[in-house]
């Protein structure tokens, strides 16, 4: 750092005081002291920013799950509504004194067939009284949503065999679980048998129509397949009258058990045992209770299949959907997109057409998604997909197979939404790959392949699985293309490796469709936060498992251990 020199100072003259010169400094921005602290500060900012988002995430979706307490509130007017408060606000008043602040709560009341609401503001000045029923009980249903009341008896084959709330709950932990046994056997005869008498049927149909294109109607094979299809569904027809009377055998058993519940202004209301899935005795919970059902909701949030209009149960499809479709989609576009950085990088003469390429995978990447979504339906889904059921499975059209959305399409499809970042993230490893590894093998007599796999590759894998990592990371979170090649809000089966077209359900969708075409968007409100959760939790589960594979290549590299 240089200063400037000082003048000598003048010799005053008799009676005078010498002059003296300030020193000057150099100023801060010449060391650069507030880009620094600008830097640091827009840092500290973007932490500030991400951390709040995942607080409040994080905050919001790990306590949906959390009991409360269920009150009884007894109006001015006279109205009683049981529920569990979910919300508190206070609103504004005039500054001019005629209108004061007022305090009120949000009541989830449901009971939605007797009261047509699901939740309920109310005035703390119109409140009367406020208790904490012993026996207050939040019944979760299968379908109708939940139910408060006061259990009063319990009926088997219309008789009453308890009316007092300690009786009635002891009776139903008896009963229930049998009921529920019972559930689960119908829901096997429903799909296990039912599904294979279908597929029985379907495949006798398809045989027919192939025999119908390939022959000709009438034609001796098609007399034979139409002889078969008869016999087909002849004994179909059989077993599903058997699987049928089985199914309402359980149902006429399950329908004799019934619980009676009392609302808050003392109205009866019986519900079926095999449409309740548990009952809360809120006010009953000590902290051990409310964790232990904490931890039930939540395996049953992981484990179960949604219903109710996907505003209660479980995310097991979104979530099989999600981890399936990130996966194929990775094993997709990292080959393709190391083949194609391999060849620009250690392959194709550099010049104006190598640049040119590099601006357009550039450009790809800041291309909106839904632009792939639009061109992975017309490519994949009508074109590729219409030809393969034109040629391997024209006896099911004009329903199609392959030429429909499916787990397939909507891997490629998000395979070549990230391809550009797998591209240019492996160009910058195999560019920090020195040249003197490539120009040492190359005197040991290594051809140009050689090379490149023994060497090249091998160090510039961690730098590919980064590339992996944020192609994961953008995939994973997409939903915009989805929506036109293969997700759905329900799907009847889950996708699988061998049946790659079927349709399925994604988590980042499962978010959209839960938050803004639910019925019930105040008590769909907080599942969205909790499948956010549960989607940053499977995106980072998987980036650790890449970093992990990542740091263990960087490690066996760097140490020369192979």
């Amino acid at each position: 750092m240089s200063l400037a020199v000082e003048n000598p100072a003048r010799p005053a003259e008799k009676g005078q005081r010498p002059i003296r010169r300030r020193r000057r400094r150099t100023s801060l921005l010449a060391h650069g002291e507030p880009l620094v602290w600008l830097t640091g500060g827009a840092l500290a900012l973007c932490l500030a920013m991400i951390s709040g988002l995942l607080g409040l995430v994080v905050y919001q979706g790990g306590r949906t799950f959390w009991s409360r307490p269920i009150v009884r509130v007894e109006t001015l007017d006279g109205d009683v509504h049981l529920g569990q408060v979910t919300k508190r606000s206070q609103t504004p008043g005039r500054d001019d004194g005629s209108v004061l602040p007022e305090r009120r709560r949000l009541l989830r009341t449901e009971n939605f067939e007797l009261t047509q609401t699901h939740y309920l503001w109310v005035s703390d000045s119109q409140v009367a009284t406020e208790t904490r029923p012993e026996w207050a009980i939040l019944a979760e249903r299968y379908d109708g949503g939940p139910f408060y009341g006061i259990p009063t008896g319990l009926f088997v084959d219309g008789e009453r065999t308890a009316s007092e709330p300690a009786e009635v709950w002891n009776l139903f932990g008896e009963y229930h679980p049998e009921v529920l046994a019972r559930l689960r056997e119908r829901e096997r005869l429903e799909t296990e048998p039912i599904g294979e008498i279908n597929a029985r049927l379907e495949e006798a149909r398809l045989q027919l129509r192939r025999a119908e294109l390939d022959h000709g109607q009438g034609s001796p094979e098609w007399l034979t397949a139409e002889r078969n299809h008869d016999l087909v569904v002849e004994q179909c027809d059989v077993d599903t009258s058997r699987v049928r009377t089985d199914i309402s055998a359980l149902n006429e058993v399950n329908d004799k058990y019934q619980l009676e519940l009392t609302t808050g202004d003392g109205v009866p209301q019986r519900i079926p045992l095999a449409g309740i899935v548990r009952l809360v005795p809120a006010n009953q919970l000590d902290f051990a209770g409310k964790l232990a059902l904490y931890a039930d909701r939540w395996g049953e949030f992981l484990t179960a299949e949604p219903r109710d209009s996907n505003t209660a149960g479980g995310v097991f499809p979104p979530i099989f959907g999600t981890v399936l479709m990130t996966l194929i989609m990775s094993f997709m576009v990292v080959p393709f997109g190391v083949l194609a950085a391999l060849y620009l990088r250690e392959y194709a003469k550099q010049g104006n057409m190598v640049s040119a390429v590099r601006i357009a995978v550039g450009n790809l990447a800041g291309v909106p998604s839904i632009v792939f979504g639009v061109f992975g339906l017309g490519f994949f889904c009508y074109l590729i997909g219409g030809s393969i059921d034109s040629v391997f499975f024209s006896e099911s059209l004009p329903n199609p197979t392959f030429g429909k959305g499916g787990l397939l399409w909507a891997s490629l499809t998000l395979a070549l939404l990230t391809l550009p970042v797998v591209i240019v993230a492996t160009e910058e490893a195999l560019a920090a790959v020195p040249n003197s590894m490539r120009e040492g093998s190359y005197a040991c007599g290594a051809t140009k392949w050689q090379t490149v796999r023994r060497i090249v590759l091998p160090r510039a894998a961690p730098g590919i699985m980064t590339g992996m990592i944020l192609a994961i990371a953008r995939g994973a979170g997409e939903v915009a293309p989805l929506m036109l090649v293969g997700v759905v809000a329900v799907a009847p089966e889950l996708p699988s490796l061998l049946h790659p077209e079927r349709r399925f359900m994604h988590l980042g969708f499962h978010v959209y469709e839960v938050g803004f075409q639910s019925p019930n968007a105040e008590a769909a409100r907080p599942l969205v936060f909790t499948t956010t959760l549960l989607l940053i939790a499977i995106v980072v589960g998987l980036n650790l498992a890449a970093i992990w594979i990542r740091a263990r290549l960087r490690r066996k590299f760097s140490t020369g251990i192979h």
